[in-house]
């Protein structure tokens, strides 16, 4: 029988409280007894993927370094669409070949691996390039880590159910994303006290990242994993598109995956925002410490008080969060076209409003999907709006085009009108909860 070390076994005895005095209800003895060394190997490898993830956020961090590095708008524009797009519809490939291995921390372990790469690649570029090569090597680097991503997220669901008990995994992941916000709010506190160094500290972030991601394989591959099942199971695009014929037959998952297409804009707009102040000169580039610590913020305050609201309506939620998301917007085409953009808290405050939208988004559209159907349809549907949304984001990478041809305000009024689309597609939703 494997014993956890002292130190181990105290911090983990802190974390977590088994007020019903069992041990383990869904996982195997052996697992259950490397439980306390799995639980910190992954409270450790995900808030390093987080804190990672963070570093290099492309809404924010990678969009004011193309920017610095004067990379065409266009470019910029790509940021958002790749990395979404790109951790998403690759699961419909790849996920029956995962789920064929027996072991699948190797898998996450490979992925975490691969998104070091793929930020030391946008960190070379943005050491020796300029302009458009720049922009474009850096979206190389983040296209990788974009399907690396998308691995490590189907190996990671099936690995978590393999170690750590059902009471537990909502404690770790919760303490992985506790400590790596605390990170991400320091590298904003430290963008706004050293504002003067900015460009050193975000290549400085950037290189965390790629160091981040490199370790939290390396920590990964220290887990204790039991072999499991190797059914692969469906091949997981011909069973997406053969499945779109409920699109047709339910009329709401039509209208819900209007409404979160239309939502999206809450994701796509943070890269045009950053645009937007820097325009006169860059002088608001100054700001990137402030919307950093905007967008931290908003994550942390507006959770709690989106998820009380979705326990009663998650149809609310959705349309309430297009109608902050749309005021945010516009709120920043004010500021863009007065001289309030220039100054250290107008686009902050208004990035702080959008990112509350957009986390609000995301609550929402999860939990009216679980709601809105039955367990037997649930990755069903799961799937069919996971591939539209890819389709969707992929091809959002217009919005980049348009922002270089009549410039990033039209895009952003276009975003805050998708957003208000959204909020009125979602009206028309059946109500769930119980609101």
């Amino acid at each position: 029988m494997h014993t956890p070390r002292p130190a181990v076994r105290l911090a983990y005895d802190m974390l977590v409280s088994e007020d019903d005095g069992r041990m383990c209800r869904d996982i195997s003895d052996e697992a259950c007894n490397h439980q306390p060394q799995n639980f910190m190997r992954h409270a450790l490898a995900l808030g390093l993927s987080k804190s990672a993830d963070g570093l290099a956020d492309p809404k924010l961090v990678l969009s004011w370094l193309m920017t610095h590095l004067g990379a065409p708008t266009a470019l910029v524009g790509l940021l958002v669409p790749i990395r979404e797009a790109g951790a998403l519809l690759p699961q419909l490939f790849t996920a029956a070949r995962i789920r064929a291995m027996a072991q699948r921390k190797w898998v996450w372990a490979a992925a975490a691996i691969g998104q070091g790469i793929g930020a030391a690649i946008i960190l070379a570029a943005a050491l020796v390039l300029q302009g458009g090569a720049a922009g474009g090597v850096i979206l190389l680097g983040l296209t990788l880590l974009a399907l690396s991503r998308s691995v490590a997220s189907v190996a990671y669901k099936d690995v978590l159910g393999k170690t750590i008990d059902k009471g537990q995994r909502g404690t770790v992941t919760g303490v992985a994303g506790s400590w790596s916000a605390m990170v991400v709010i320091i590298f904003a506190l430290v963008l706004i006290l050293y504002s003067d160094m900015r460009a050193g500290i975000v290549l400085g972030a950037v290189a965390l990242a790629a160091g981040a991601w490199l370790l939290s394989g390396l920590v990964f591959t220290g887990l204790a994993e039991d072999k499991g099942a190797q059914s692969g199971g469906a091949n997981g695009f011909a069973a997406a598109i053969a499945n779109l014929r409920y699109l047709r037959e339910d009329s709401q998952l039509a209208r819900f995956i209007v409404a979160r297409g239309l939502l999206t804009s809450t994701a796509l707009a943070p890269p045009y925002l950053v645009v937007l102040a820097s325009g006169d000169g860059g002088t608001a580039l100054e700001g990137l410490g402030a919307l950093v610590l905007a967008s931290a913020l908003a994550a942390l305050l507006s959770s709690y008080v989106w998820g009380r609201l979705a326990d009663r309506s998650s149809r609310q939620v959705l349309i309430w969060t297009g109608i902050c998301g749309a005021a945010a917007m516009a709120l920043t085409l004010v500021f863009s076209a007065t001289d309030l953009a220039a100054t250290i808290w107008a686009m902050p405050v208004a990035l702080f409003g959008l990112m509350i939208a957009h986390q609000g988004v995301r609550l929402g559209r999860a939990t009216y999907l679980v709601d809105m159907v039955g367990q037997d349809r649930r990755a069903i549907y799961t799937a069919i709006a996971n591939t539209v949304i890819g389709v969707i984001l992929l091809a959002s990478g217009v919005f980049g085009a348009l922002a270089a041809l009549a410039g990033a305000g039209a895009t952003m009024a276009l975003f805050a009108c998708m957003a208000a689309g959204g909020a009125l597609a979602a009206s028309g939703l059946k109500e769930l909860g119980n609101g």
